[in-house]
């Protein structure tokens, strides 16, 4: 019995190598067949290097959109947890919802509100608050600066 076995267990896995096909060359292996590894790099991209409050603001690219920052953010990153240098410029709790030339935009009454965050009791709607909301702390996971970079896939959106 225990031979059996033996015999059986060999014949297992010796059936996978027999199955294997011809290996797929990397040239084959996208939908472009060219070879992965001759792929060009893109370009380096280059974000602006004009300073706040010398550009105008950028065009939104869709409603719901957050806004491009339209000046270099070098000097004001990382944001870090008590560390925030665009609320300097940014957090004016009276021109909340004011848009004036050749001021910084406000940050909108929306950051103030904390989210439900599924609480029964407060429902789908915010929490209204006069303190920046936690979630909103760290701009740059929304707003982004603009680069010069090139379209490397065309888009329709």
């Amino acid at each position: 019995m225990k031979r059996y076995l033996m015999i059986l267990a060999a014949a297992w896995f010796m059936v996978p190598a027999t199955q294997a096909g011809q290996a797929i060359s990397a040239s084959d292996m996208g939908l472009s067949r060219t070879d992965v590894r001759d792929a060009p790099a893109p370009p380096p991209t280059e974000y602006t290097q004009s300073f706040p409050g010398s550009n105008e603001r950028l065009p939104v690219a869709y409603v719901t959109a957050p806004p491009q920052i339209p000046h270099n953010i070098a000097l004001f990153t990382p944001v870090k947890a008590g560390s925030n240098a665009c609320l300097g410029c940014h957090d004016k709790p009276n021109m909340r919802g004011i848009k004036q030339k050749g001021l910084p935009t406000s940050i909108p009454a929306s950051h103030y509100a904390e989210p439900a965050y599924g609480k029964p009791a407060a429902g789908l709607a915010p929490t209204a608050g006069d303190k920046l909301s936690g979630s909103r702390y760290v701009c740059t996971q929304c707003h982004v600066p603009q680069a010069n970079a090139p379209t490397l896939v065309d888009n329709t959106f």
